[in-house]
């Protein structure tokens, strides 16, 4: 039987959640609907305190792709966005812990990347001001609208186990790393 939280997610076995996760759980995202002036960047991320169950994800992935057969089982969604669109560990390299694994976005209206190469990266990509939404919808730019959270960069500084670089350059090098992943999920799109 797998261990469940308050919320109902599980919280056991393969999917244990990751104490970077279960503390992102506890930072309110700024959303400023319309133009802001805050030292804050806007992003749209509601983390959750653990991974969705196996049946959840599957459910979602099937849906997603439209192929009731689809095996989601390597991929744990761990937050979302407003809109529903799920960010994931995507269970890519075997043999590695949950740490290790690529963090992925798949948005309500089809869009979908990668958007670090490992939950550490993606600590810096979040202290940076940018969440996994921005990242696959909008893109990093040149930096001149990076607003880094200092509550996050905190978080990273405590958890991450890669040396601090501009998310621009994390984004590219886990596209780099992984550039057949939205072509492989379109594959299994009906």
């Amino acid at each position: 039987m797998i261990e469940t939280n308050a919320s109902g997610r599980a919280v056991g076995g393969d999917r244990a959640f990751p104490a970077a996760l279960a503390e992102i759980a506890g930072v309110e995202f700024p959303w400023y609907d319309g133009a802001a002036d805050s030292a804050l960047a806007s992003v749209d991320f509601e983390p959750y305190d653990a991974f969705d169950s196996a049946e959840e994800t599957a459910d979602w992935l099937r849906g997603w792709t439209g192929d009731p057969e689809a095996d989601a089982g390597a991929y744990r969604v761990f937050g979302q966005d407003g809109t529903g669109g799920l960010a994931a560990l995507w269970c890519v390299r075997p043999g590695r812990g949950l740490a290790e694994q690529p963090v992925v976005f798949l948005g309500s209206e089809g869009e979908r990347g990668v958007v670090a190469g490992s939950l550490s990266d993606f600590l810096w990509v979040l202290a940076d001001g940018y969440g996994p939404m921005e990242v696959v919808e909008h893109g990093i730019g040149d930096g001149d609208d990076q607003r880094p959270n200092p509550e996050l960069e905190a978080i990273a500084g405590r958890h991450a186990t890669t040396p601090r670089r501009p998310a621009r350059e994390i984004v590219a090098a886990a596209r780099a790393e992984f550039p057949a992943f939205v072509e492989d999920l379109d594959a299994l799109c009906r």
